[in-house]
């Protein structure tokens, strides 16, 4: 990833991901939202001396020494993932092979990895993420949820697929119904593909 704060087009027409996530929120959330962080985050990044760091290596290493960047950096790196997590007719439960045996593995099943990422995301108090990543040094997968711009690339692991639980991810569609959102998220966007690149990638 290059170091550049640039803000990425979507992979998809504002209204591709109706009913479940409106034009109207990618809106906000894409052309809004995450260009803030990218604005600030390019302010931010400069005389901080990590100019010629990856962005990946931007955020691990402002993390817990430079907290305006790193909530920008953090957030960016995030979001430049997110729109990638989602897709026109995702979801489902047809997961690629790999990537399902693991989950079978690792999490009971895709079942209960459903219920424990979703649960993640319900109970992440305030603004944050719920997370499906891979351990290197365990060699497994978890379910996790971080605060605000956290995500597991600060704690060690390598994100898979995470769920923005910010207001602005949800509010305009679902108001307060966190748990609705989600379900609709988990049920009908996700990038299955997308998801297992990463897996493959990590576990190169």
């Amino acid at each position: 990833m290059t170091t550049k704060f640039t803000l990425p087009p979507l992979p998809y027409a504002y209204d591709a991901l109706g009913p479940y996530m409106s034009a109207e929120t990618l809106e906000y959330h894409h052309d809004k939202h995450h260009q803030a962080y990218v604005t600030n985050g390019e302010k931010l990044l400069e005389g901080s001396g990590l100019e010629v760091l990856p962005l990946e290596d931007i955020v691990k290493e402002s993390y817990g020494k430079n907290a305006g960047l790193f909530n920008n950096a953090g957030q960016h790196y995030n979001h430049v993932h997110f729109w990638n997590w989602m897709k026109p007719n995702g979801g489902g439960n047809k997961l690629p092979g790999k990537l399902a045996a693991k989950i079978d593995e690792d999490l009971g099943g895709f079942d209960k990895f459903r219920t424990d990422f979703i649960a993640a995301g319900t109970t992440q108090f305030g603004s944050g993420w719920a997370w499906l990543s891979f351990d290197h040094k365990a060699g497994k997968l978890s379910v996790t949820k971080t605060p605000n711009g956290e995500s597991p690339l600060v704690h060690g692991g390598i994100p898979l697929l995470g769920v923005d639980v910010w207001e602005h991810s949800y509010y305009i569609d679902y108001r307060n119904a966190r748990p609705k959102y989600l379900e609709a998220w988990f049920d009908n966007l996700v990038n299955w593909e997308h998801v297992e690149k990463l897996y493959e990638e990590a576990t190169a």
